[in-house]
């Protein structure tokens, strides 16, 4: 069954709705009609089961059924703080952690980083990562996208990270000596760095606002592909 996000809250709805452009779009290339079936979501939780009751050039409305609350999320919250990978990698990155369960991504730039952004050019590439994580949740079955944070410097970014006894934090770094491990909390904020990896003094930086080096294994793994690992990790336990 053909499934789809709508910025617009279901929730207050009478339950005939016209969808917004996006939506419509995506119901107009399948070619759907009216009586045909549809799953929304909204990323509040619930997800809704509707039926096209009108198309239209420009409109297209659905009639909302019944809700319900699927259980497809982690059974923790996990961020992933990444320094940004270069080229179409971030992409893949967004991509795979959302459909493994990430609740949000923090794309932060260090002394190594090969992608840098500011001002417009990084409004527009959180804008776009977060329409990668909607079209991976509308493919995977989650009902609440991944949330993609505005750019940051990794310094500004550590230096603004308030404490927290709920949350567990991990610094995935190829000089650990020891491996992730089980932990009680229900949060976890996982930093990764890019090529090359971070330096001495981010690291450093790093363990002063509670991250404990971790090692993922003797492989070296690509900037991409370490904080999938982790994720799909903690998926399983």
């Amino acid at each position: 069954m053909p499934r789809f996000f709508v910025d617009t809250p279901l929730a207050v709805t009478d339950g005939d709705i016209a969808l917004p452009p996006g939506a419509a779009r995506h119901v107009q290339v399948l070619r759907l009609q009216p009586g045909d079936a549809l799953t929304l979501f909204d990323g509040s939780g619930p997800e809704w089961q509707a039926e096209v009751t009108a198309m239209g050039r420009s409109e297209v409305r659905v009639r909302l059924l019944t809700a319900e609350r699927p259980q497809r999320e982690l059974a923790r919250a996990v961020t992933l703080a990444v320094v940004m990978p270069a080229n179409d990698r971030m992409d893949f990155l967004v991509e795979k952690a959302t459909e493994l369960g990430a609740a949000a991504i923090q794309p932060l730039m260090s002394e190594r980083s090969v992608l840098r952004l500011n001002g417009e050019r990084a409004d527009k590439k959180r804008a776009h990562w977060q329409g990668v994580a909607v079209a991976a949740a509308e493919q995977s079955g989650r009902t609440v996208p991944t949330r993609i944070e505005p750019v940051q410097t990794l310094a500004a970014w550590l230096a603004a990270l308030p404490d927290r006894d709920d949350e567990w934090r991990g610094l995935l770094s190829p000089r650990a000596t020891g491996p992730v491990a089980a932990f009680p909390q229900q949060r976890a904020l996982f930093l990764s760095g890019p090529e090359g990896g971070l330096n001495d003094a981010e690291e450093d930086a790093a363990r002063t606002r509670g991250f404990v080096p971790v090692t993922l294994g003797p492989r070296v793994l690509r900037a991409d592909t370490a904080p999938l690992a982790v994720l799909s990790w903690l998926s399983l336990t």
